[in-house]
This record gives structure tokens, C-alpha cells and sequence, in this order.
């Protein structure tokens, strides 16, 4: 049987190498990896990928050699790069013929279409039936779907390490994080288990996954005490949660994420989905163990810490995106 060439964009991130490493370990597919900046080629070859490619959403020069032979796709995009996803989904769509099967890296409460919205009892703002953002990541999986492609969509909880990055400096040195999350707990996601999901959908084909919609969350909902707790134990030190109020949090990162996490704060991320363990057969990966384990990329959670921050204090990475 002859190998699929299965493209997986944003590689180089949390997800994506972990994805490129597990790929590279199945012997149906070849794996071509995108890289944006070329320094980052030779670690996606280590990781395993067969091919790497310059891909960039924003250079439609860039997605025909991507996409040459390909018949499976990972889309992943980062939320200021939405116009550039919807353009791209176009593309895909005009190669249906080729384009087998796409695997949609979203966020949970892009429900749009799964579920029912009352703006009176669910939305986190006066008007808004749910946050521009989590509209956004609909529009990402709408705009595949109406391009006639079998898409399955990853609906992740906020990612576990994600809302520490912007305070790395202060966790490292004076031993304190805020945010305004507070006593809510929220059922974070390790960035490896969702590749782990996505390997399995994408090995597994869109005759058992097309037009699937999974939630893919931690074993157990925390809260930011408790996340101080482990990550504290893990760096064998203690640390400490500092409350944010709201309003602070928008002055340091804008009104469209500040939308986003009241509602992590009205309580909507603190379920546990079974979708990973129907999936995999297995339990979530829990937050010390990302932080203190090695995924297949050969990486700790502790490690990826450190790395690659979009959100920075005193920048709205979304103003552009919430014209879009």
C-alpha cells in the first residue's frame, strides 16, 4: 500500500512536534513538515519528518508546493492569522479531489453548530452569545466544512503552560504568577496529548472521523492554586498564585482575550471530556506529569515552559484579528 503524504503546518509548535514525532513512527504516511523560518528545518528533520516546507498563510506562493501530493492535512493557525486560515481553507477546497481528509486544531466552545446558545445565560459579556475568539475558531472549522472537505475537529481546553508564559519571568525570579482566573478550575489540556489525538484521528481515517467534533481536555479540572502547587513541586521551589482583576487583564492584553477568559471564569472550561480516553484508550495526561515526563518530540513540559509566547503584556495580538 502506498504511503499518504499528510502535511502538517504550524510543526514547529507545541502540537506540531509532537505530531511530527508520532507520524514519523507510522509507516502510512510520509510526513512533510512546515517550517515558516528556515533555522527551524533540521529540528523537524530530527524529529523524524521526511520533507520539510516553507509554508507561510500570509504567502499564497508558499501552499502550492506544500500542498503538491498531499491527501491529508493538519491545520493549525495561530489566532491572529484567522484571515489567512479562511483564504487558505478556499485553497483546499478547490483541491477537494486530492484533499482526502483535514484535521482542524480548535478550541472548546466553538459550538456553534453542536450546540444552543442563550446570550441571556451564556454569554460573557452583555450581546455576545459567545466570545469573539471562540467565534473565530468556528469560522475555522466552518470555513473547511463548507469547502465540501471531511474534517474532524480537535475542540482543545485551554492549554496547560499557556497562561504562565507571559509571567516567566516573575515565576523564575520572585516566584509568583497572576491572572484572573482565581478559585475556578479548568480542566487544562497537555499540547502532547492533543497530537496524540490527532495521530490517532488522522491514522484512522475520515471514515471513522469525518465530520467528528472532539473535545479533548486534562483528567481533572484545577485552579491556579493548585497549578502553583505543581509546578512549584516540579521546579522544586514554591511559587505562588497572585489574583488579577479583569480589568487589569484587558489593560494588559485587550478587550477581545479579556471576553475570552471570562468565560474560562464563568466556569464553562471546567468539565472533563471522555473524547481523549475514546480516543486513545487512556487517561489525560496530568499537569506534573506534562511538566516533569518527555513526550515523543523528547521534550518536558517544564522544558516547554520557556519557550515561544504570542501574548505579551501591553500587546492586543488580537486588534486586527477582531476586525477580521
Amino acid at each position: 500500500m502506498s504511503k499518504k503524504t499528510v502535511l502538517i503546518t504550524s510543526a514547529t509548535g507545541r502540537i506540531g512536534k509532537e505530531l511530527v514525532a508520532r507520524l514519523a513512527a507510522n509507516d502510512a504516511f510520509t510526513v512533510r513538515a512546515c517550517y515558516f523560518s528556515e533555522t527551524k528545518a533540521d529540528s523537524l528533520l530530527a524529529l523524524g519528518a521526511d520533507e520539510v516546507v516553507k509554508f507561510d498563510l500570509s504567502d499564497t506562493a508558499t501552499w502550492g508546493p506544500a500542498l503538491e501530493g498531499v491527501s491529508v492535512v493538519y491545520s493549525a493557525s495561530l489566532d491572529p492569522m484567522l484571515e489567512g486560515h479562511l483564504a487558505f481553507c478556499k485553497e483546499l477546497g478547490k483541491r477537494k479531489a486530492q484533499i482526502e481528509h483535514v484535521v482542524r486544531v480548535s478550541c472548546m466552545g466553538a459550538d456553534t453548530n453542536t450546540a444552543s446558545y442563550d446570550p441571556e445565560q451564556h454569554a460573557s459579556r452583555a450581546g455576545a452569545g459567545i466570545p469573539l475568539m471562540l467565534q473565530h475558531y468556528w469560522w475555522g472549522e466552518k470555513a473547511l466544512i463548507d469547502e465540501g472537505l471531511n474534517v474532524t475537529a480537535l475542540r482543545n481546553n485551554f492549554f496547560m503552560n499557556h497562561l504562565l508564559k507571559t509571567d516567566c519571568e516573575t515565576i523564575d525570579k520572585e516566584g509568583w504568577f497572576s491572572n484572573p482566573l482565581g478559585d475556578m478550575r479548568n480542566s487544562f489540556v497537555a499540547t502532547r496529548d492533543i497530537a496524540e489525538a490527532a495521530a490517532v484521528v488522522l491514522s484512522e481515517g475520515p471514515a471513522r472521523h469525518g465530520n467528528k467534533f472532539y473535545d479533548i481536555t486534562g483528567p481533572a479540572p484545577q485552579s491556579m492554586a493548585e497549578i502553583a502547587v505543581d509546578l512549584g513541586r516540579a521546579m522544586g521551589k514554591t511559587l505562588e498564585y497572585r489574583a488579577q482583576t479583569m480589568v487589569d487583564f484587558e489593560n494588559d492584553f485587550g478587550a477581545t482575550r479579556a471576553e475570552f477568559f471570562e468565560y474560562l471564569t464563568n466556569g464553562f472550561y471546567t468539565r472533563c471530556s471522555p473524547d481523549f480516553y475514546n480516543l486513545t484508550g487512556h487517561k489525560p495526561t496530568s499537569y506534573y506529569d506534562y511538566l516533569t515526563t518527555k513526550g515523543a518530540s523528547g521534550e518536558t513540559g517544564l522544558e516547554e515552559l520557556w519557550q515561544g509566547n504570542l501574548w505579551k503584556k501591553g500587546e492586543d495580538a488580537m486588534k486586527d484579528a477582531a476586525k477580521a
